[in-house]
């Protein structure tokens, strides 16, 4: 199984002028810094809690269906499926009809339950792909506040110690980050 995320986020969860804040920063000469910071602070909360925080799409990638036609998706919350596709014995794709399958978007984690007579497509490498949008929303609005802070507290961490690496207590996840993440976790089944 492999997923690639296929349209990122169109926004991030905090804007410059909260990770300002939170820097108690007057003027914008960080600002490229802070774009960057909040682009990789989004993306480590992202791959710590197996969450999408603002909508993006994905495609999943799979070799043949899992017993029971029921696939975990790799990503939280999934907002829709867009389409599942097969690959026939002649390398053509052919899309399930959405009558064929059935999202459990809100689950822990995501499944979708695909109906026992869809096409099974080509057995071999990547002949099944699913396509789903994941995430809270479209806009920071919809993130929840514990993970925005997350965010936050991340960009600030990376802000105030640039030189990664000069001590090992450094590395890894803050504990006050940590902590904000733990309840967020989707475990890797």
């Amino acid at each position: 199984m492999t997923a690639i995320v296929t349209t990122p986020p169109a926004g991030e969860p905090v804007t410059l002028e909260e990770a300002r804040a939170q820097l108690r920063l007057t003027g914008e000469a960080e600002d490229g810094l802070l774009g960057r910071l909040i682009a990789a602070a989004r993306a480590q909360v992202e791959q710590a809690t197996r969450r999408a925080l603002i909508a993006q799409g994905w495609r999943l990638y799979l070799d043949a269906w899992p017993p029971g036609r029921v696939v975990r998706l790799p990503v939280a919350p999934v907002a829709s499926v867009e389409t599942v596709t097969v690959y026939d014995g002649g390398g053509m794709p052919v899309a399930l009809d959405p009558q064929a399958y059935r999202l459990d978007g809100a689950g822990e984690p995501p499944r979708l339950k695909v109906a026992a007579g869809a096409s099974a497509g080509v057995s071999g490498f990547n002949g099944i792909e699913i396509d789903f949008t994941a995430g809270y929303g479209a806009d920071a609005a919809a993130v929840p506040q514990p993970l925005r802070h997350a965010v936050l507290l991340l960009v600030a961490h990376w802000f105030e110690h640039r030189e990664g690496g000069a001590d090992p207590g450094m590395l890894g996840m803050p504990p006050g980050v940590a902590a904000l993440l733990s309840s967020y976790r989707t475990l890797r089944l």
